[in-house]
């Protein structure tokens, strides 16, 4: 668990925008590109509603640590050739002092997942 001005000023990390005056924690997500082409899509990642137009590889996000926190990635298609529907995956991480890590897994069209990372 780190203190929210800690985590705010650190490079590379989106900090968290809510209100929120609790203890945060540091969240990165690999987004992968091993199923899909990364010429076709846009990805987004989503914490608590709010959508964020990211890179592919690891994004860095400030969440709470004490309440539940919504994530979602997803790809978003802008018509190039190969695309199908935009894949997207979902999780809710509980409250958590210790930083985490996810990693995107999609199959090609439609659901995806969100799978922790030790």
């Amino acid at each position: 668990m780190t203190d929210p001005p800690e985590l705010a000023s650190t490079p590379n990390v989106i900090p968290y925008v809510d209100p929120h005056d609790g203890p945060r924690r540091l969240l990165t997500i690999d987004i992968s590109t091993h199923i899909v082409r990364a010429d076709t899509y846009i990805p987004f990642a989503g914490i608590d509603g709010r959508q964020y137009v990211v890179s592919w590889g690891a994004v860095s996000f400030e969440i709470p640590a004490d309440r539940n926190v919504h994530v979602s990635v997803r790809l978003q298609s802008h018509g190039g050739p190969g695309s199908t529907p935009s894949p997207f995956a979902s999780i809710i991480l509980y409250p958590n002092p210790l930083p985490q890590r996810l990693a995107t897994q999609f199959a090609g069209a439609g659901m995806g997942a969100l799978v922790p990372l030790p």
